[in-house]
This record gives C-alpha cells, sequence and structure tokens, in this order.
C-alpha cells in the first residue's frame, strides 16, 4: 500500500502466535516453537499496531521496496513455522545398487551408494526432524531456512560425478514442498 510516499504492508498475526519486537530483533512464538531473526535497515521499519505486524519506509527507492517485501515474506515465514511445520518429501531413486539411507544423530547416512564402500553423510539442521519410510524421505520444520537446507544437503550428498546422468538416474531426489502442514 502507497500512500503520499510512504509503502507498507501489513501482516496478519493469527491467535496463538506471539510477535516481540525489540529494536530490529522479531521474535515470533507459537504452539511450534519460537523463531527469532534480526531485520535491519536502516530506512526500513518495522511496527506492531493491532494484532499486525507493520513493515514500512517512507520514501523508498526501488531497493527499499524490495526490502519491504523481502522483510513481509520472512515475518509471513516466521508466523507460519511458529504455528505450523514445512515440509520436504524426498523420493529416494536406484536403479544400479540398493542403497539403505537411516538417520544417525545430526547425520543422514548413505550406505552403498553406486557400490561406494565408504557412506555418504549429510548434516541435518537443529530442529529439523527427517524420517525415512520405505523409498520416501519426509523432512519437517517450522523454520523454512533450515528445513530447505537439509533437503538441498541430502539432494547434493547423492549428486554423481563422471557418470552420464541421463542413464545413471541414481539419488535422493526433492518431489514436493509443502509449505503448511499441521504440527
Amino acid at each position: 500500500m502507497t500512500i503520499a510516499g510512504i509503502i507498507e504492508q501489513r501482516i496478519g498475526v493469527p491467535e496463538g502466535v506471539n510477535v516481540q519486537l525489540v529494536k530490529s530483533q522479531v521474535t515470533i512464538s507459537g504452539p511450534n516453537g519460537q523463531l527469532s531473526r534480526r531485520l535491519f535497515h536502516p530506512r526500513v521499519g518495522i511496527r506492531l499496531a493491532d494484532n499486525e505486524v507493520v513493515v514500512f519506509c517512507e520514501f523508498p527507492r526501488t531497493k527499499e521496496k524490495a526490502l519491504v517485501g523481502t522483510f513481509t515474506s520472512h515475518i509471513k515465514n516466521m508466523i507460519h513455522g511458529a504455528s505450523q511445520n514445512f515440509e520436504y518429501n524426498m523420493k529416494i531413486v536406484y536403479s544400479h545398487f540398493p542403497m539403505k539411507v537411516n538417520v544417525r544423530g545430526d547425520k543422514f547416512v548413505i550406505d552403498n551408494f553406486m557400490g561406494e564402500r565408504a557412506p555418504r553423510t549429510a548434516d541435518i539442521h537443529p530442529g529439523v526432524n527427517v524420517s525415512v519410510k520405505g523409498s520416501d524421505v519426509v523432512i519437517t520444520g517450522p523454520d523454512i531456512e533450515r528445513t530447505g537446507q537439509t533437503a538441498a544437503n541430502i539432494e547434493r550428498a547423492t549428486r554423481i560425478k563422471g557418470y552420464d546422468p541421463r542413464v545413471f538416474q541414481d539419488g535422493i531426489y526433492i518431489v514436493k514442498k509443502a509449505r503448511r502442514v499441521e504440527a
């Protein structure tokens, strides 16, 4: 919304979600946990007003308009993460060597990938849950960035070098990204 040189975007806060703002530190807590993030720019402001979060900028240039949208998206993702989980579904695909996968602490371990003797591992970020059910891997968590990065780590761990990817399609691939899943 633009009014006389001011651009602002409003984000409604649902019931059960608490938003705190201390300087540029936004902390959002809800039934699914607490997320905190520092959102700072000298020309972009954030304030709380009547069960809404308002991101605004006076006389914005192009970069400040983009930052208002970016800050709004970050806050929306944090609100959804505090109340619901984000979910990534992955599929285990192999045609040459059957691979075994399991979760050991904060590592995702892939055994017998392409017949290799040494297991491949991928990091699991804190607060992210990974479960393996047959040939499906489900990754859930309240923080969209940590959940997505964990999925990317697993996909990258099974990248094949030195083979034709059209023939050797073995790996673990992201199949579906769900934005809002009940906790």
